[in-house]
């Protein structure tokens, strides 16, 4: 029997969620204000447009930092708010955006995520940290694997070395400081999490977005390129899990991957092509989206084919996504349309929320 998330589990707990004011940390909030947790902000300010503007999730935070991590003091924020559980989500999360400008990447994926420990550390309220970082950290011979968690690291481009790097950094703060007191520390490991309210660039579903609002061909750089496509709230979901199963769990072994679990699609057909992602979009507005393919010019190396084995989490959490690839798909571009034909997108936010908790999303 697949497990689901416990509300009352997150009743009434002090939460830090950093990177609150990007996608995937907004719908986090979401979920645990519905839950009746007490959740404090802390990240950089919202980019725009942003989920976190259009959902309003400043209203639903009993407190926030705007800050840069990567600057000590402001991680040292967590600590006036004696959480119980910290989510670092806090990163840059865009290849391309690494290739550009590798400095910042390196500082705000590892230096962000040393702070935000150091802190958890020394704050005697917190618990479990659970720290997100990405399917890219694995090293990508691409020889038609899905990843375990066992599976070398390793890091192409800079964006999966530097979160490769965040990984190192988590096994030696696990192994140093939270082993050794009454603290836990835990990883997940996901991509290509898909979902209404994303609008970073350089991702495929806002960028078809964004071409239809335009009325514009989207250029496509790599249409072949293979990607374990899953629902934002499976993904969260999964996370939830783990903290509520392994949260006071204590490791004994030097094992990095022991507190590690990777989250995606337990079938392999869930993980498709850009091109059969964009004909699904051309389904939904037919009239309205068209692509080309146009060879990337900024030369960022990207994966051809990733994929995961998500089968630890299944086996300790009984975790299984409720969305398939093609539903996830459906289900985001349903929040985009209604949103764009000018639903409140709160209001939209809420009932995908409830169809998730539910069950009836499946």
């Amino acid at each position: 029997m697949v497990r689901r998330v416990d509300p009352e589990f997150w009743r009434g707990r002090r939460v830090v969620v950093t990177g609150h004011t990007g996608f995937k940390g907004a719908w986090l909030c979401l979920a645990l204000h519905r839950f009746g947790a007490r959740v404090h902000g802390l990240a950089l300010p919202p980019e725009s447009p942003s989920l976190y503007a259009q959902a309003r999730i400043g209203e639903s935070l009993a407190g926030e930092t705007l800050g840069d991590l990567a600057d000590q003091a402001n991680a040292a924020a967590i600590t006036t708010f004696e959480p119980e559980i910290v989510f670092h989500f806090a990163a840059q999360s865009l290849v391309r955006a690494a290739y550009l400008d590798p400095v910042e990447t390196f500082r705000s994926n590892v230096m962000a995520t040393v702070n935000v420990l150091d802190v958890a550390r020394r704050c005697a309220s917190v618990r479990t940290v659970f720290v997100t970082t990405t399917d890219k950290v694995y090293l990508n011979r691409e020889d038609g694997r899905a990843f375990q968690e066992t599976d070398p690291l390793g890091g192409y481009e800079p964006y999966g070395a530097s979160k490769a790097a965040a990984e190192m950094v988590l096994s030696a703060y696990r192994a140093s400081y939270f082993e050794r007191g009454d603290k836990t520390l835990l990883t997940g490991r996901a991509g290509n999490v898909i979902g209404g309210g994303d609008w970073s660039r350089d991702r495929i579903i806002p960028d078809i977005v964004r071409a239809v609002m335009a009325g514009e061909v989207l250029a496509v750089r790599n249409p072949r390129a293979t990607r374990p496509w899953q629902w934002v709230m499976d993904a969260l979901e999964g996370y939830l899990l783990a903290v509520e199963v392994k949260g006071e769990s204590r490791s004994a072994t030097d094992d990095p991957n022991e507190l590690a679990w990777n989250f995606g699609p337990t079938s392999r057909a869930d993980a498709v092509r850009v091109e059969q992602l964009c004909a699904w979009a051309i389904e939904a507005w037919p009239e309205r989206f068209s692509w080309r393919v146009e060879p990337d010019s900024v030369g960022a190396l990207e994966s051809g084919l990733l994929m995961l084995d998500p089968s630890k989490a299944v086996r300790d959490f009984d975790w299984s996504p409720q969305l398939n690839a093609r539903a996830a798909v459906a289900t985001t571009l349903d929040w985009y349309a209604r949103v764009l034909a000018g639903e409140d997108a709160s209001a939209v936010c809420d009932e995908h929320l409830a169809l998730w908790l539910s069950g009836a999303a499946t």
